[in-house]
């Protein structure tokens, strides 16, 4: 019966994997032993609702406390958790990233900045989340003490009792497997790399450059790489890329695993950064001019800094090519 599998499967998905075959055996031989011969579905949905929500019997069969709040609320404290922590961690990397911005990198080496700007990116996160946490913990405390019904059976994130139609949403449910999971540090990853980057961008004339020893000690930044007006003027098609870096971080969070939507978008993603990219460094006003004099000085002629740009934008193109084929790669296992 499809019910008792579902049933099955949501319980086994709540236990540690060291667990599962032991209990999946008892379980499934407890629901035959209570059926009757020739039974019906209302039957099997009589058994699962003595058995009660599989996140109740997981529990049991944890052997440790699964529930911060209430097995009533649990559930749904979870379900809002998933709802919630993505959308609060990238509000919070966009805030920091528009306040670094806009506060300027000041006058420490490119590595200081770096350094700061990821330990605050870090930082934020680690307190949006604890933020989070505790509010919704909060929140669904007093509204579980506050509350009248006599009903112990957990809510779904629609506020409504589960019962063993409840299963049916999950029918559809595909497995996860390792190769197709989206690991959470990865998107965290790609958040940071987002921030520093664009902090880089719009800052360059006071990063990326020639840096010399200073008169009383220490590097002092000399020379810019770059013409930062030049980069600026830029800066409507770099806001979209970060709009579509950020989006694309979300989806991964949302969607968990890698599927063919995901995939191309994140094609979609790769393929416009690597554009506007392109177009960025194909400007012939991109090297600030001081800096070009220098490099064609010491090495007799501008084929070694054309030599290097063309280098960076390959590289680019390669590496956007890469994550795009493997996204797809993925899709299809």
């Amino acid at each position: 019966m499809k019910l008792i599998e579902l049933y099955v499967k949501e319980v086994m998905r709540r236990l540690p994997e060291k667990k599962r075959g032991e209990v999946e055996a008892e379980l499934r031989s407890m629901i035959g032993a209570r059926l009757p011969k020739d039974y019906s579905e209302q039957d099997v949905k009589n058994i699962l609702s003595e058995l009660g929500h599989p996140a109740v019997l997981a529990s049991s069969y944890a052997e440790r406390p699964l529930y911060l709040i209430g097995p009533r609320y649990y559930d749904l404290y979870l379900q809002l958790l998933k709802l919630i922590l993505p959308i609060a961690i990238a509000v919070a990397t966009i805030i920091i990233l528009i306040v670094t911005i806009v506060s300027g990198a000041g006058e420490e080496p490119v590595f200081t900045i770096i350094g700061d700007l990821v330990g605050g990116i870090i930082s934020g996160i680690i307190n949006t989340v604890i933020q989070a946490v505790f509010w919704l913990t909060l929140v669904l405390a007093i509204v579980e003490r506050a509350e009248h019904s006599k009903s112990q059976r957990p809510l779904a994130l629609n506020f409504e009792e589960w019962t063993p139609d409840s299963l049916r949403e999950f029918s559809d449910r595909p497995h996860i497997s390792k190769d197709k999971k989206i690991p959470r540090s990865q998107i965290f990853g790609s958040l940071i790399w987002t921030a520093i980057w664009t902090t880089v961008y719009f800052n360059a004339d006071k990063l990326l450059g020639i840096y010399q020893e200073g008169q009383q000690g220490g590097l002092e930044f000399t020379t810019p790489i770059f013409n930062q007006e030049v980069l600026v003027s830029y800066w409507p098609l770099i806001i979209l890329v970060v709009v579509l870096e950020i989006t694309l971080a979300a989806y991964q969070w949302r969607a968990v695993q890698w599927t063919n939507k995901l995939a191309l978008f994140n094609t979609f993603v790769q393929l416009t950064s690597v554009l506007i990219f392109v177009l960025v460094f194909t400007n012939s006003n991109l090297i600030n001019q001081a800096f070009r004099q220098g490099v064609e000085n010491v090495f007799g002629g501008p084929s070694a800094l054309n030599w290097l740009i063309g280098s960076i934008v390959a590289v680019v193109i390669i590496s956007s090519a890469i994550d795009a084929i493997q996204g797809i790669r993925k899709a299809r296992i």
